[in-house]
């Protein structure tokens, strides 16, 4: 379990470093601020549609995705394994959004892409790897509460 939850916090880690870096290579003027803002209109329209879109359907699907039968089922019976492979989905599902709308920021200077990653960058909290979070959603609640 510790191996799957290191795989993970590693992955959120380096994705939020990578939006780190991105940050400071605009900021520090290394890349142009806003080089594609006056360039397409189109472009950066049907882009801010695109990713409102898909940032508003990852959040909801991210939160809930453990909760599905399917993926209860697997993470119940097959622990480490299922664990890794849907956890690294959810956090994907977060993660490359946040990049990219970091990224779609500075290159269009546009607030909504930025507006977005901040509102990734909360939710992240909700899905953090933490080892307690991993044994829980590893384990049968009704089990669990018959116990106690």
């Amino acid at each position: 379990m510790n191996k799957v939850k290191t795989t993970l916090t590693v992955l959120l880690w380096t994705f939020i470093a990578l939006a780190l870096a991105v940050v400071v290579l605009f900021e520090s003027g290394t890349l142009e601020f806003g080089y594609y803002a006056a360039s397409s209109e189109q472009a950066e329209f049907l882009l801010t549609t695109l990713m409102e879109l898909l940032t508003l359907a990852v959040i909801p699907l991210a939160l809930r995705l453990f909760k599905f039968k399917m993926v209860h089922d697997e993470l119940l019976q097959r622990q480490f394994a299922g664990l890794m492979k849907w956890g690294l989905l959810r956090l994907l599902m977060l993660l490359v959004p946040l990049l990219v709308n970091t990224i779609l920021y500075y290159m269009y200077a546009s607030v909504a892409f930025g507006y977005m990653a901040i509102i990734l960058v909360i939710v992240l909290p909700f899905v953090y790897p933490s080892m307690d979070r991993c044994i829980v959603e590893t384990t049968d609640e009704e089990t669990s509460e018959e116990k106690a």
